[in-house]
């Protein structure tokens, strides 16, 4: 039986949508540069045959708001059913992906579908709104939901991830990458906290040109992200620093193909076992520490991470 995958996608700058489908699906030669991905394309042409799809499971649906970019992503990703109305989607799928990273509209589309029993993925972040993480917390803690950003899955990281005791005691961990706190913030701390054997305590906005965070954590170890709002993800790679007692090292994190598909793995898994892939306690404190850096910017001073109340 084929596990019937809903996408639904489109906002600026957000190519997540080709990403997700093409790696699923598969996709038609040229047609995502075509659309005017051409990274996208890129690296998706790195990769072997037998690193697409997922057996038993496809795209057959997909929706978006604007009826042009919905079939350009069905016709790049072999999508068979482009819909016009985003509830029309609601009887054909057995999942559905929500593929766009504005946190802003997430709740008005999961709702729809989760609110329907159907297991959903929603891209990161979550939502910086404390109201709209009481509402999704039931879902996440009964495998409904799943959101991350796929940082948390990165090939690179693997190491740090399997032993971070390598490292020693670390004292300091620096992180620098593209955008703002809000949208891309979330990749650092997906990829580092979840891993750690301490939790944040508080984060301090640095006032600079640019987005910079001081995260706190209980064993007083600093965790430093930097976002260059000046910069694109096209030109800024992620870069994290690590330094402890026993181990320096610099990561350069830019394998997406591999993370994208790593969550998919763990999204698909989760509706197939009806369990949580990641520990819903795990995703709220992550928004928690995102709402905690927003308004330490807006206030000017060293937020709490227990001031933020889920």
């Amino acid at each position: 039986m084929v596990m019937k995958v809903g996408i639904v996608g489109f906002n600026e700058s957000n190519g997540h949508p080709f990403s997700f489908s093409a790696i699923i699906n598969g996709y038609r030669p040229n047609a995502i540069s075509n659309a005017g991905w051409r990274v996208i394309q890129k690296y998706l042409d790195l990769r072997d045959q037998s690193e697409f799809g997922f057996e038993g499971i496809n795209i057959t649906h997909a929706w978006t708001q604007d009826t042009a970019f919905t079939k350009e992503l069905c016709y790049a990703c072999k999508i068979p059913n482009p819909l016009s109305k985003i509830t029309n989607m609601l009887e054909e799928v057995d999942a559905v992906i929500i593929a766009r990273d504005d946190y802003q509209s997430h709740k008005g589309l999961a709702s729809l579908f989760l609110e329907q029993d159907i297991p959903t993925f929603i891209d990161k972040p979550l939502s910086l709104k404390e109201k709209e993480l009481t509402y999704f917390k039931p879902y996440l803690k009964t495998g409904k939901l799943m959101s991350c950003s796929a940082m948390r899955f990165a090939k690179e990281l693997d190491r740090f991830h399997r032993d971070p005791s390598l490292y020693g005691n670390l004292y300091l961990i620096r992180a620098i990458g593209p955008l703002s706190w809000e949208k891309y913030g979330i990749h650092f701390l997906e990829a580092i906290i979840p891993f750690l054997s301490t939790e944040p305590h508080s984060v301090k906005s640095l006032t600079t040109k640019y987005d910079s965070m001081v995260i706190s954590l209980k064993d007083n170890t600093l965790f430093q992200v930097n976002t260059a709002k000046e910069q694109t993800h096209n030109f800024l790679p992620f870069f994290i620093d690590f330094c402890g007692s026993k181990a320096y090292s610099q990561v350069t994190v830019g394998d997406n193909f591999s993370m994208f598909r790593r969550t998919l793995w763990y999204f698909f898994q989760s509706v197939k076992t009806k369990t949580p892939a990641i520990a819903p306690d795990s995703t709220l404190m992550l928004m928690k520490v995102l709402i905690a850096g927003q308004r330490s910017k807006l206030e000017n001073r060293e937020v709490f991470i227990d001031e933020v109340i889920i």
